[in-house]
């Protein structure tokens, strides 16, 4: 289950009937209300109890039926730490068990074992509440130990301070207000009924473990979701001109609610921010911004400032906490899974760079919103490609749904995304630094050889790399039938599926009249180059593919003459 760093409030609104039919993602799973004291957890929660046909449990009644005394004498006794050790001991007992409303001392989430405790076994409810509406219904309430010989106002705000960060990170939140409480149990409902868990892809790594998260409204969230994987709430946001006029304020509140000091650093547009004039840039920007060892890198944008950020910490101070926020199709199932960053030279591209990787991926896919068509169907280029690669069912998807994830299909594109991500994370784990040299991680490089060239060709940009990619396939596939390796039929059912989707699945949809000595040229001083030799990824059918070093030069001349090239 994932955390909510504090989205738009839900605004009350008329009453509705009430259903308890919640999503499949809540099913099972107890429901913890967490928030100040005055919030409403204990009567909003017994509430919220009958509405679900659940039990209703308040953490501090257990605690004192357990200790046989009052909060206050426990505090008084023990002091705070005790109480919070405590504390943690019943909501663990009592998550343990089935389903059930719980509601929370305004402090039990400040815990972290708490909250890790919470997060596993619970979803969580933060009750929002303003100041002027918790002194009024807390200020006559002698009973409470931190009120205790103080002004409840001042002593509220700072508690205000301190815990509405660490509150953020839980899954949903509802501002509560003068209203009755039946009336905020009704939006407490709603707001349950309508919440979609992000889902979460687990990377297991040699180097380390973390999670690809997928789902809409992340930058909102984007606090919450972090504050438990990074060190410091503190970071450099890198991100280009176009997406910071965007996304950039959106991600900052995010991250703000949570506690987060951040700093951005804008790049320009496209490859040229790939360069290692820009990279000393980015550097200095981050050292004159008092970076530390602990600060984390954000990377905002698409696979361009994924790998330029991506490199930027692999290599600030010898290393810093990455995190990967793609905002365009094609980084959100690419670029921003498996580690690979770097920049280009004058020699090629991603000649410089590291594999780091991240501690996180938040693909949001309420971004893809903002792509025009051009750049949705580059991405989907690398979505189809998982199928090609290794998994025909999915490829039979592609064909089913390809035209509605180009169309902009929300529920599909999420869909694409996860699978896609699903396919690669396996991929990735399974060979990290890609060093098993025939059925590993170099299989995700299918049409990346031709790709690249044609990239390096035409000039980055000019053809998106997932319209280089898409034609890239189409030679692979074109070549390895010269080779007698894959049937007629299946490379034209691809070529067909990717001109279908508006992709050059042909150089011919390229418009562009390119040399095949000069693509030769650029395939020999690709990076994938193994003793001097062109390597490829060829298939042998769909969703079967293989590596190899040893293909003929002038076979893959006359594919390229036959696809069109010009000598």
């Amino acid at each position: 289950m994932t955390r909510n760093s504090a989205p738009p409030p839900i605004k009350p609104g008329p009453l509705q009937e009430e259903s308890v039919a919640l999503p499949p993602s809540l099913s099972g799973r107890s429901i913890v209300l967490v928030g100040l004291m005055g919030a409403g957890k204990t009567s909003i929660g017994r509430r919220l109890a009958a509405r679900l046909g659940l039990p209703f449990h308040d953490a501090d009644v257990e605690i004192e039926l357990a200790a046989g005394c009052t909060i206050s004498e426990l505090f008084a006794r023990f002091g705070e730490a005790e109480f919070r050790a405590g504390e943690r001991r019943v909501i663990r007992r009592l998550l343990a068990g089935e389903p059930m409303v719980l509601a929370t001392g305004g402090g039990a989430f400040m815990d972290a074992d708490t909250r890790t405790c919470i997060r596993r076994e619970a979803v969580s409810l933060w009750l929002r509440a303003s100041l002027p509406t918790l002194v009024r219904r807390v200020a006559q309430r002698t009973h409470r130990p931190l009120l205790a010989g103080g002004d409840p106002a001042t002593i509220l705000q700072g508690l205000m301070e301190k815990r509405h960060p660490v509150y953020a990170e839980a899954d949903i939140v509802v501002d509560c207000t003068d209203e009755s409480p039946d009336h905020t149990t009704s939006r407490v409902v709603e707001a349950l009924v309508n919440f979609h868990a992000p889902r979460r892809l687990s990377l297991a790594l040699s180097t380390g473990n973390y999670d690809v998260v997928v789902g809409e409204g992340l930058l909102e969230r984007a606090g919450g979701l972090l504050a438990p994987v990074l060190p410091q709430k503190r970071c450099m946001i890198v991100t280009d001109t176009a997406v910071a006029a965007l996304h950039l304020d959106t991600l900052r509140r995010g991250l703000m609610a949570a506690g987060f000091e951040c700093h951005a650093i804008i790049v320009p547009q496209g490859e040229r921010a790939k360069s290692l004039s820009e990279y000393g840039r980015v550097m200095d920007e981050m050292l004159e911004a008092r970076a530390e060892r602990r600060t984390a890198v954000i990377a905002l944008g698409g696979g361009v400032v994924g790998d330029l950020a991506g490199f930027a910490a692999a290599t600030l101070m010898r290393g810093v906490p990455f995190v990967q926020i793609p905002t365009t199709l094609l980084s959100q199932v690419d670029s921003s899974v498996g580690g690979k960053t770097g920049i280009n030279t004058q020699h090629g591209k991603n000649l410089v760079g590291a594999f780091y990787q991240p501690r996180m991926v938040l693909a949001d896919t309420g971004t893809l919103a903002t792509l025009p068509p051009r750049e949705l169907r580059a991405g989907y280029a690398e979505i189809v490609k998982a199928g090609i690669i290794g998994d025909l069912a999915f490829f039979h998807w592609c064909e089913a749904h390809g035209h509605e994830v180009v169309g902009g299909n929300r529920q599909m594109q999420a869909e694409a995304v996860l699978r896609a991500c699903a396919f690669k994370a396996q991929v990735v784990g399974d060979d990290e630094r890609e060093e098993k040299p025939n059925n590993g991680r170099a299989l995700l490089n299918l049409g990346h050889t031709f790709g690249h060239a044609i990239e390096a060709e035409c000039g980055y940009g000019v053809v998106l790399h997932g319209e280089a990619v898409a034609t890239g396939i189409g030679l692979a596939f074109q070549l390895a039938t010269r080779l007698g390796q894959v049937s007629q039929a299946d490379t034209d059912r691809v070529i067909a599926h990717l001109n279908s989707v508006g992709l050059p699945g042909e150089m011919s949809l390229l418009n562009r009249r390119l040399s095949a000595s000069r693509l030769i040229h650029h395939m020999s001083r690709d990076k994938k180059m193994r003793d001097g030799r062109i390597h490829l990824i060829l298939p042998t059918a769909i969703g079967q593919c293989h590596t190899t070093n040893d293909t003929p030069p002038e076979m893959v001349r006359e594919t390229l003459l036959a696809a069109g090239c010009a000598e």
